[in-house]
């Protein structure tokens, strides 16, 4: 009895819900090329929650988290006051994810990707190959909000989208 109440102990401090992470937190974001549906979610959620609570770097486990925002990205966090994620335990997360990606068919991992937003909040994830041929095309427009992908901890999330004509990619479009 003692090791179960060890247990669920153990697994309810390294995952934590997401918004109980300090805003230092380190975060991962990834964008599915299509979105999640309802039993995508619910796949996502008990496979991503088993991970956080076992998620650990040089044996020792970390509070981390993760959240699905607009039903197409998911935002891996881990709380590196205590002790920092290592190389190893980066490439663990990142075997998770692929391991969702084959469960579910999506495309996660894969960083050559740009994600728009438009005024609605309906997502279109693009190949950032080809991205100049697109705009030429006027099939991403200046309208749009970018998602700036190299964010770096929870409290950047609040900048998550930049209006695409503030962005690098306002160099495609003319004046």
């Amino acid at each position: 009895m003692q090791k179960g109440v060890f247990f669920e102990y153990k697994c309810c401090i390294m995952y934590q819900p997401f918004d109980q992470l300090p805003d230092s937190s380190r975060i991962w974001l990834y964008a599915s090329t299509r979105r999640f549906s309802a039993a995508d979610q619910e796949v996502i959620q008990k496979e991503m929650q088993d991970f956080c609570a076992g998620w650990a770097t040089h044996g020792k486990e970390m509070p981390s988290s993760f959240e699905i925002l607009h039903n197409q990205l998911l935002v891996l966090a881990v709380d590196e006051s205590q002790l920092g994620a290592s190389g190893c335990s980066i490439d663990s997360s990142v075997r998770a994810l692929q391991a969702l990606e084959q469960m579910l068919d999506l495309d996660l991992v894969n960083q050559g990707k740009v994600t728009f937003k438009n005024e609605e909040g309906v997502l279109r994830v693009v190949s950032s190959l080809g991205l100049k041929s697109k705009i030429s095309l006027g099939e991403i427009t200046p309208d749009l909000d970018v998602m700036q992908p190299s964010l770096q901890i929870k409290a950047d999330l609040k900048s998550l989208w930049q209006p695409l004509r503030k962005s690098w990619l306002s160099n495609y479009f003319p004046n």
